[in-house]
């Protein structure tokens, strides 16, 4: 039996905050403003998991009003979330993912994001897609404005 899980998640760029995506930490001037340390990547995927077991979204597990998610590491959403799919009766068959960046250049980090990925979920490295894309000065990404990603994740019983 097979479940499929999609979802998107994005954060503003802005100064003074660290930029960590897919559990790695990006050297920029920029970074990511969220409740928790803001990792859109991680966030997508947690979230297409929790799609794919129809359990909710992020905030319904982890609010950005409470005290104890403040400044979250994403590794911990991650591994919380897809300990859910485990106790559900299911495992990873692969995840895609897409970032959508328009200045910050992701292909230097892609393989170190897939290792991370693989490493928190503790799955072969095959099973992690990672691709990058612009949105050729168009839009909130497009200006630089923010960062988002978009995750598809397959999972079987």
């Amino acid at each position: 039996m097979f479940r499929i899980g999609h979802a998107w998640d994005t954060h503003k760029l802005v100064k003074d905050r660290k930029l960590i995506l897919g559990g790695v930490e990006f050297k920029s001037n920029l970074g990511l403003l969220g409740h928790s340390d803001a990792d859109v990547v991680l966030h997508a995927v947690a979230e297409s998991f929790l799609g794919s077991l129809a359990l909710g979204d992020l905030g319904t597990f982890y609010p950005d009003t409470a005290l104890d998610t403040l400044n979250m590491d994403s590794k911990i959403i991650l591994k919380e979330c897809y300990q859910k799919v485990l106790e559900a009766g299911y495992k990873l068959n692969n995840l895609d993912l897409t970032i959508y960046a328009e200045k910050i250049k992701i292909a230097p980090y892609n393989l170190s994001i897939r290792m991370s990925i693989a490493e928190i979920l503790n799955v072969d490295l095959s099973l992690v897609s990672v691709k990058a894309t612009t949105w050729e000065g168009m839009g909130f990404v497009g200006r630089n404005e923010a960062i988002a990603c978009e995750c598809v994740c397959l999972i079987e019983k």
